[in-house]
C-alpha cells in the first residue's frame, strides 16, 4: 500500500470526494465509524479497512471528520491511525476544525514523524460530486506540492496559502461568509416575495446579476422548492463554524457585526429543533418572521452543478 491513499470519514463529503479519487485512478482504501457507509463505495474501486490502523501503511491519509475532537480521536484515541508501530508518510485533513486545535494536531504528529497538511474545502457534496470543489492548504510548501496531484483530481482549483494554521483561517473566514450570506439572501427573498415578485423569479435575477455566485444559483432549488430534506449541511455545523468564526474575530481583534448578528439568528433556528435538515431552512423561519407562509413553487431549476 506504499503509494495507496487512506481515507478516514465518509459523511456526504468524504464520499463525493473519494469517489473523484478512484475516477481519477488513484488506489483509494477507506474507514468509517458506520461501516455500512463504507460498503457501497466497493463498487467503486476502493478497498475497505477494518481499521484505522489498516490505513498506517498508506503513503498519504486524508481525514473529513465533524469536529476537532473528532480528529483527535480518529487519529490518537484507542486503534487510532498514529497509535501503532507503522506511521502514514503524511495525513492531510480537510475538516472544519480550529486553528488552536489543528495547531496541537500538527505539533504531536510532526513530533512522531508524520507530516501534517491542512486542507479545507469550498463547496458541498454536490460540489464535490461534481468536480468543483475549491480546495486550499497551509503547512509545508513541498508537502502541499507533493499531495497536489491528489488534490487536483477532486478539484476545480487548488491553492497554497502559506505555513502553518493559515488554512484553517480561510475556511472559518469562509465559512462566517457563507452563513451571512445565507442569513441575507433568505431576508431579501422573503421581502421580495411578501411585495409580490415570485420566488424563483426574484432568485434567477439575483444569480444573473452582479451578486450572483455559485454558492447563490446552488441553493436556488432548494429555496424555491423547500425541498430542505436534500441535505448538503446542516443548521448544527453551519453553527459550529459561525462560533468559529466568532472566537477568531476574538482572538484577532477584529470586529464583524453582521457575523454576530447571523450567529444569534443560526442560533434560534438550531433551537427551534431543526436537526437533520438542510441549513436553507432558514429561509422557512425568516419568512415565519415576517408572517409569511411560504409553499414549493415546483420548478425545475438547473443548480448549475453539472458533473465534469
Amino acid at each position: 500500500m506504499t503509494n495507496s491513499i487512506g481515507w478516514i470519514g465518509l459523511g456526504r463529503m468524504g464520499e463525493a470526494m473519494v469517489k473523484r479519487l478512484l475516477k481519477a485512478g488513484h488506489p483509494v482504501s477507506v474507514w468509517n465509524r458506520t461501516a455500512s457507509k463504507a460498503e457501497p463505495l466497493k463498487e467503486y474501486g476502493a478497498s475497505i479497512a477494518a481499521s484505522k490502523l489498516d490505513l498506517a501503511s498508506c503513503h498519504a491519509v486524508f481525514t473529513m471528520v465533524s469536529t476537532t475532537d473528532d480528529l483527535k480521536e480518529v487519529l490518537f484515541g484507542a486503534g487510532g491511525l498514529v497509535t501503532g508501530k507503522t506511521l502514514p508518510k503524511v495525513v492531510v485533513d480537510s475538516s472544519s476544525i480550529s486553528q488552536e486545535g489543528s495547531t496541537e494536531i500538527r505539533a504531536q504528529l510532526e513530533a512522531m514523524g508524520v507530516a501534517y497538511l491542512c486542507t479545507p474545502v469550498s463547496g458541498n457534496a454536490k460540489v464535490a460530486k461534481a468536480g468543483k470543489l475549491l480546495m486550499v492548504s497551509s503547512g509545508p510548501k513541498d508537502l502541499y506540492t507533493s499531495v497536489e496531484p491528489y488534490l487536483q483530481a477532486m478539484a476545480r482549483k487548488v491553492m497554497w496559502v502559506g505555513e502553518g494554521e493559515l488554512a484553517r483561517v480561510w475556511k472559518i473566514a469562509h465559512n462566517t461568509m457563507f452563513g451571512v450570506i445565507i442569513q441575507n439572501l433568505c431576508e431579501i427573498t422573503v421581502l421580495a416575495e411578501k411585495a409580490g415578485i415570485p420566488r424563483h423569479v426574484f432568485l434567477e435575477s439575483i444569480n444573473d446579476s452582479v451578486l450572483g455566485s455559485m454558492y447563490t444559483r446552488y441553493k436556488t432549488p432548494v429555496l424555491t422548492n423547500l425541498t430542505f430534506e436534500n441535505v448538503t449541511f446542516t443548521p448544527k455545523l453551519l453553527l459550529k463554524d459561525m462560533d468559529l468564526g466568532m472566537a477568531a474575530a476574538k482572538t484577532y481583534g477584529v470586529p464583524m457585526p453582521a457575523a454576530a448578528a447571523t450567529r444569534e439568528s443560526v442560533a434560534r433556528m438550531v433551537g427551534h429543533g431543526h436537526d437533520d435538515v438542510d441549513f436553507a431552512i432558514l429561509l422557512q423561519e425568516t419568512a415565519a418572521d415576517a408572517g409569511l407562509k411560504l409553499v414549493s413553487e415546483n420548478k425545475v431549476i438547473d443548480d448549475g452543478l453539472q458533473s465534469q
